[in-house]
């Protein structure tokens, strides 16, 4: 493999230096029918030489004969004119040192154009014959790409030089009317989505790769359901951002997901802001072991911060963390703290040990029908450990502090909603009396976790059945946990004082869509079964109430609201009213 990369990169040389030659005597043959005397024929061979010389020693130093660029892309033969342009006047200007004339002006201008020529024929050349190679090596499936954009091309391009590719590109489909009948490394752009299950037809075409990484996933939902009703499989790939050097591994081409569908832009984090403040710093989390909590003490893990402290009543949850983020699970190290946030003097006993600069405040009973069934469950985690963890964060002066939120907080109506919206407030109140910065992040439902819809669903799937629907017309935002949490950790960085951070979570997902979704890809005739909105639910929740302005003073897709402090003196007579009014917590 060594030894052919070697090869090819000399034969390119080789045929780059031919190129000059030929170039040469054409115009040196056109202009003087090669009847030169002696002082014009050595002004030309000097002009080649130098040329030549130029040429492969700054190709060669710029790595343009090293694997820099595809063969005969247009990348490459745009750094190929220059090369030759630049080395042609070079080898122009050294014909000036040699005594006698100067070399020829027709030479000198006609010359370098030519050699380009043959240089980028030469090339096209060898992508024909690798073509044709690579058709003959395997029985690739045949595919339709899905958009002709950035990663489409990209994924064409691997495909025609990979000669083990599974895959082989016989169609694009694009609905941008600019791009009818455009052509990407020879594959043609056949129609729209409309078009999509009738070409697939006539190409014996069963897999689509999506490709089209900057729509929203409304798209991606379209074309699926376009491909699920026809029988087609559709595969994707990453996006291009998540690419190591812009290069697809065909490795990474799988069927598409239903978090695929219900994805969403990623919130863009400013590394150097969380850096900042978490780098070097005793940060603790509590919920350590819980879906957000852990992939929070995966990211500020990977930030170097002086001591990571893991704060979870599960002691099972801690050693699956343990374990995953150092290699070992003894658990016997002072970092993993059992303990529970309702409990007041544990608490301080753990801030008296570790002083955390940093808390991020995930602990929380988060289950809407089950807090139905025991308010004061949620009253005592959610509001009363919340107010626990904020005391301490006053006393012990906690630099930041961040409060895990949901969007049932917004104009709420279930037990979860309230407790949550009451510690929302308890976290304005501290952060008037804080040197520091306390500060709550507000966001729907998470893709992934445990418990979730998806994750329901997935079980009802595979135990054949029926999957439970509340309403036909209920909706959701949703978002992937690692998004979550990078606006959380970004809410530590912008937020400000007593202020509820809410990200844009762009449009709802209809539900009863997402079961019929992973009914399909399941391949499995499965009921759904309507069983009515639960006590609390939402037909579709809100990200702000309605009293709640839509202010973004630092990022475009998070918004900063206010809410109105919460002593906590107040908060007995908050319960107390509650438990009065049905011994449900209401607001």
């Amino acid at each position: 493999m060594y030894l052919s990369t070697w090869f090819r990169r000399l034969t390119l040389a080789v045929a780059d230096a031919l190129s000059w030659v030929i170039a040469a005597l054409a115009i040196t043959a056109l202009r003087f029918s090669l009847n030169l005397n002696a002082t014009d024929r050595n002004a030309v061979l000097v002009y080649a030489g130098v040329s030549i010389a130029m040429q492969l020693a700054v190709g060669f130093m710029t790595k343009q004969y090293r694997n820099r660029y595809w063969i005969g892309s247009f990348e490459e033969v745009v750094a190929l004119a220059i090369l030759v342009l630049m080395s042609g006047t070079v080898g122009a200007l050294s014909t000036l040192i040699y005594p006698g004339e100067f070399v020829s002006g027709a030479v000198a201008v006609s010359t370098p154009p030519l050699a380009l020529l043959i240089m980028a024929g030469s090339r096209t050349v060898w992508r024909a014959y690798k073509s044709v190679a690579r058709s003959g090596a395997s029985d690739p499936e045949p595919v339709l790409v899905v958009g002709a954009g950035v990663s489409g091309h990209e994924l064409i391009r691997q495909l025609k030089v990979d000669t083990s590719a599974p895959y082989e590109a016989v169609g694009l489909i694009d609905d941008s009317p600019a791009k009818k009948n455009l052509r990407l490394e020879g594959v043609r752009v056949l129609g729209t989505r409309d078009d999509l299950v009738r070409i697939a037809r006539e190409k014996g075409v069963t897999t689509v790769v999506y490709c089209i990484s900057s729509a929203p996933s409304s798209v991606a939902r379209e074309y699926s359901n376009i491909c699920d009703s026809a029988g087609l499989t559709m595969m994707t790939i990453p996006p291009v951002s998540k690419l190591i050097g812009g290069k697809i591994d065909l490795n990474d081409i799988r069927e598409i997901d239903v978090t695929d569908l219900l994805g969403r832009k990623q919130v863009k984090t400013n590394l150097r802001e969380i850096a900042q403040y978490l780098t070097g710093k005793v940060v603790m989390v509590t919920g350590a072991g819980g879906s957000i909590g852990s992939e929070i003490c995966r990211q500020v893990n990977a930030l170097g911060p002086k001591e990571l402290v893991l704060l979870d009543r599960d002691e099972s949850a801690l050693h699956a963390m343990q374990l995953e983020l150092y290699g070992k699970g003894l658990l016997d190290t002072p970092d993993m703290v059992l303990c529970s946030i309702r409990d007041e003097d544990a608490l301080r006993a753990v801030f008296e040990e570790h002083r955390p600069q940093v808390v991020f405040h995930t602990a929380a009973l988060k289950h809407l029908p089950m807090l139905e069934q025991y308010p004061e469950e949620g009253w005592k985690t959610n509001v009363l450990g919340s107010q626990n963890l904020l005391k301490l964060a006053i006393e012990f002066d906690v630099e930041t502090f961040v409060n895990i939120s949901t969007d049932k907080a917004a104009d709420p109506t279930s037990v979860l909603g309230r407790t949550k919206r009451l510690a929302e407030r308890l976290a304005a109140h501290y952060a008037e009396k804080s040197s520091g910065r306390i500060v709550s992040v507000r966001f729907g439902n998470v893709l992934g976790s445990r418990g979730s819809m998806l994750w329901t669903f997935r079980k009802q799937i595979d135990k054949g059945g029926p999957v439970t629907v509340t309403h036909p017309d209920v909706e959701r935002y949703f978002m992937t946990i690692p998004e979550a949490c990078s606006l959380v950790i970004q809410a530590g960085a912008i937020g400000r004082p007593g202020e509820v951070m809410v990200l844009d979570m762009g449009q709802p997902v209809k539900i009863l869509d997402v079961a019929k979704g992973m009914i399909a890809k399941s391949d499995k005739d499965i009921d759904i079964v309507f069983t009515g909105l639960r006590p609390g639910e939402k037909l579709t929740e809100v990200l702000r109430g309605g009293n709640e302005s839509d202010n973004r003073p630092f990022h475009p897709l998070i918004s900063h609201v206010s809410v109105p402090p919460l002593d906590p003196s107040a908060v007995e007579a908050e319960h107390a009213a509650a438990v009065e009014k049905d011994g449900v917590l209401h607001q």
